[in-house]
């Protein structure tokens, strides 16, 4: 099953085999996956040589560790596409899994510099200040928190936020949503991530900065969020310029 004499590194050829059997459906979501002594002892190597493969496959989201039970397959990665502006719970809805909220932390803040300086404020201008977990079928896929300017989005409750933001910002404000502008980039989960994701601390995670605008060019909107790198992945078209020589 292992060729020691290729050229391909071993724990190259471990990470291969147990990713087919993930993907031709021999270990299916939420499989417990044989402890390193287990596949060693298989595979003819050292448990070193296994925990690299299996870290590799953990990184890639084919696995997930749990704390104190084991390594498991890890569930299908939600999929959401970069282009349009939608809401979580708009996301979750189009792919028939039921969204939720987790509320954290909500309550009005003066605006740091940093929150000030990307919702075009004075700094010290009074920001709600919103901590939620955002989960989909019971699961925690993000941890969010969002700065809204107190003195254009009026009213929120907590009620409000655990319902759909967006729903009440056009419905309820009659405010219309125009653009906003992200910024994506590969970070690890730090312990307080960890616990309200439920992951390892360091694990993976996806995280997005947004800035979002009304039609007239407003800020309304400045969100952080971190998303489980074992459950979610981002997917971008593009398509060459036929201009372009």
């Amino acid at each position: 099953m292992i060729d020691k004499n290729s050229p391909i590194p071993i724990y190259h050829q471990i990470e291969e085999q147990i990713k087919a059997k993930i993907e031709n459906g021999f270990l299916l979501p939420d499989d417990a996956i044989p402890s390193e002594r287990e596949y060693a002892e298989k595979f003819g190597v050292s448990r070193m040589t296994v925990r690299q493969a299996l870290n590799n496959l953990v990184n890639d989201g084919f696995l997930v560790r749990q704390k104190g039970r084991g390594t498991f397959v890890s569930k299908k990665k939600v999929e959401q596409k970069l282009q349009g502006l939608t809401s979580f719970t708009e996301d979750m809805q189009e792919r028939g899994m039921k969204p939720s909220n987790k509320l954290v932390h909500f309550e009005i803040i003066p605006a740091i510099e940093s929150v000030a300086s990307q919702l075009d404020v004075p700094v010290h201008t009074p920001v709600y200040e919103v901590k939620r977990v955002r989960l989909a079928d019971d699961i925690p896929m993000a941890l969010e928190t969002t700065y809204l300017p107190a003195n254009l989005i009026k009213g929120l409750t907590d009620e409000i936020i655990n319902r759909s933001l967006y729903q009440y910002i056009e419905g309820h404000l009659k405010l219309e949503i125009d653009q906003a502008t992200q910024q994506l980039e590969a970070s690890t989960a730090r312990e307080s991530e960890s616990k309200l994701l439920e992951v390892e601390k360091g694990a993976p995670i996806l995280l997005i900065l947004r800035t979002s605008f009304l039609k007239d060019g407003t800020p309304y909107e400045f969100v952080r969020s971190a998303y489980r790198g074992d459950r979610y992945k981002f997917i971008h078209q593009m398509s060459r310029n036929s201009n372009q020589s």
